[in-house]
């Protein structure tokens, strides 16, 4: 299902290594460390590692949703420049 058909939940289908993916593709493991000081996030970062913790720690999964809901709410891709004829 995609993603605008569940508008109560904005998570809904978006899996927490999608997530991950997405903010670490954007940001870095620096920033995700700076935001969610978190060890995974912090020394040796690896994908495999965040998702095992983050299962296990309601509190830190909640702020790296939270972050990745504001961002979903609030970020605008810049439009491709249209070619010049």
């Amino acid at each position: 299902m995609p993603f605008d058909q569940n508008p109560k939940d904005p998570l809904h289908g978006i899996t927490l290594k999608d997530i991950l993916e997405r903010l670490v593709k954007r940001h870095g493991w620096e920033e995700m460390a700076r935001r969610v000081p978190i060890r995974c996030f912090q020394f040796e970062p690896s994908l495999k590692s965040s998702l095992t913790f983050l299962r296990k720690t309601p509190w830190a999964r909640q702020k790296v949703e939270g972050w990745f809901i504001r961002e979903l709410l609030t970020y605008r891709p810049e439009k491709p420049e249209e070619p010049k004829r």
